[in-house]
Formats: structure tokens, sequence, C-alpha cells
């Protein structure tokens, strides 16, 4: 008896202490997490504000780990350790004392002009015929040379050459035959002018899908000679006529359209004004005191009556702007 009392009390401590060992495996395996919420929930809820803000920053501190410096920021550490070798390299602005600064800047709100013609020669070959003359055509090569004082405003000359070029037109042969009259004609023989030209407008316009044309229009005046001569119509049997250079007057204008910096098409309309001589359209009769024929009196052979004569030519040729490049100088 004893002895089963003994080997009872013996089980019992045992079990006792197994029951004992055994709690904390059972608590860890069983966590009271859901009872701590519950508890949260109740009463304080500060508890789980630093798991959420410890989940939300990680990512931030994984985003700044992603950047790469920019090119700016590079520049900015080149700089800073450039002013810590050597301070005297470094720049420094007052920007209190930069503001103060008395600001005369001139802005312009036009872009600078594409073909500059301020001391610039312009060599202008060209070749011209007569408009309004309808019993005689005065066609004939030119040359035209300005030196641009400013950008508008130019001096020069210019001449045509015309002999041997004149000639009677279908019109005059027609109406002499048909109605067996002469009309008085002028022979010209060669032009030269000296001018003052201005150019009062310019600008651009787009053709041939997206090519820019800059053009400029100009006006002109001049004085100088022509020589001139009638072609014996009414009696050429005993008339003939020589050249005698006549005061002319120039004015005209025209449009130049550019093809690059130094090359443009000039279309020029120009009026040389001159008083001309012409035929006598009747012929003397009779003998002079030395018996003879007043028809051979070259002083018979010039009308009494003067002509202003309009000679309006169009010309057509090329400009050509010496030098070929130059510089803009800006105002500082």
């Amino acid at each position: 008896m004893n002895k089963a009392r003994v080997g009872l009390i013996v089980a019992a401590a045992l079990a006792g202490l197994l029951g004992v060992a055994g709690l904390p495996a059972t608590a860890s395996a069983q966590p009271k997490a859901p009872k701590k919420e519950a508890k949260d929930k109740k009463g304080d809820k500060k508890d789980q504000q630093p798991k959420e803000v410890k989940l939300e920053e990680e990512p931030k501190k994984d985003d700044k780990k992603d950047e790469t410096p920019v090119a700016g920021d590079q520049a900015g550490d080149q700089l800073e350790t450039m002013c810590k070798i050597d301070p005297s390299a470094c720049p420094s602005v007052n920007l209190d004392e930069a503001a103060k600064r008395d600001m005369k800047v001139k802005m312009y709100a036009v872009q600078q002009i594409y073909a500059l013609r301020y001391r610039r020669v312009e060599v202008n070959p060209y070749f011209g015929i007569t408009m309004n003359d309808q019993f005689v055509l005065h066609p004939g090569p030119g040359l035209g040379i300005n030196f641009y004082i400013t950008n508008v405003l130019a001096v020069g000359v210019n001449g045509n050459f015309y002999a041997g070029l004149n000639a009677n037109s279908a019109f005059n042969l027609q109406t002499s035959r048909a109605a067996r009259i002469g009309e008085p004609i002028t022979e010209y023989q060669w032009n030269a002018n000296a001018n003052v030209t201005y150019v009062p407008a310019y600008g651009k316009f787009a053709g041939f899908s997206d090519f820019i044309f800059h053009w400029d229009v100009f006006v002109l005046g001049g004085v100088g000679a022509i020589s001139t001569r009638p072609i014996a119509v009414v009696d050429p049997d005993n008339r003939s006529f020589s050249f005698k250079p006549k005061v002319a007057f120039h004015l005209g204008g025209g449009l130049r359209i550019f093809f690059n910096r130094w090359l443009a098409v000039v279309l020029e309309i120009s009026d040389y004004i001159f008083v001309d001589e012409l035929e006598n359209p009747t012929i003397a009769t009779g003998v002079d005191a030395s018996n003879k024929p007043k028809a051979q009196d070259p002083t018979t052979w010039i009308a009494k009556e003067s002509s202003i004569t309009n000679n309006v030519q169009a010309q057509v040729g090329l400009s050509v702007f010496l030098p070929f490049t130059w510089e803009y100088k800006l105002p500082k």
C-alpha cells in the first residue's frame, strides 16, 4: 500500500511538471494577437500607427536609392569642388546690387535684313526694249552700277547701247506702203545717266513649297545724255543724218527678288525723257543762189518744231552685290 501511495505521488508530481513545461509551448503555438487587436480597438490605437508609417516609409527609402543625379547636379558639384580648390576662380554675384542696375537693353522685334545693302556695290547687267514706240524698236543691252550710302539710298550710273540694233516695226512698214506717207522715226546710239536710287520697302514671300524669296522695290531718278538721229524716210535719196547727243532725264522703278544674299533678278521700267529732232515731212523745192537744189540743203532736213520724246523701256536683268558676304554690327 505504501508503495502504491508513493507511486501515485510520484506520478502526480511528474504530471504536474509536464503540465508546467507544456504551457509555454502551447502559448507560442497560439499567439494572442487577436486579443491584443481587440483591446486596441476598444482602447488605445496608437500602437498601430508606427506599424503603418513604417510600412510606407520603406518604399521611399528604396526610391531614393534608385534616383540618379542629373547633369545639373553634376555641374553644381563640379562648381562647388572648383570653388573649394581655387576660391578666386569661383564666380560671385551680388544679386541685390545687380538688381539695382539701370538696364538699357534695346529689343528688336523685326529680324535682321536678309540682304544688307549698306556700303555694298550693285552691278546690274540687263537687257531693255522699248514699250511705247509703234514705229521703231530700240532694243539693247545695258549696265548699271550703284553704291549704297545707306541701306536704302544709293548713287550710281547706268548706260544703254543701241547702235546697230534699231529696227523698223512691221506696223510702220505696212502703214507707209498703204498710205504712202513716211512717219518720221528716230534711231538711238547710246544713253548714259547718273542716278539716285531709293528703296522704300522690302519683304519676303513663300514659293515653290517651302522656299522663301526676299524682295525689295526701288525708285530712281537722274539726268544724263542720249545720242540719237532721225532716220531718213521722207527723202532718203538726198537726206542723211548724224548722231547728236541730247540732254535726257531718267525716271524709273522696279522690283528685285533675291535668290541668295548677293544675287537677285531685277524687273525695271525706265522712262528716258529728252527733246528729239525729227525729219522734216516736207521736201524743199527750187534751187538756192548757187543753183543747187534746196532739197540737198541740210538746213531743210530737220523739222522746225522739236518733239518731247518718252522712251519707256522695260528692263530685265540680274543684280550682283559686292562683297558677297558681310557681318552685322549690333549695338552694344
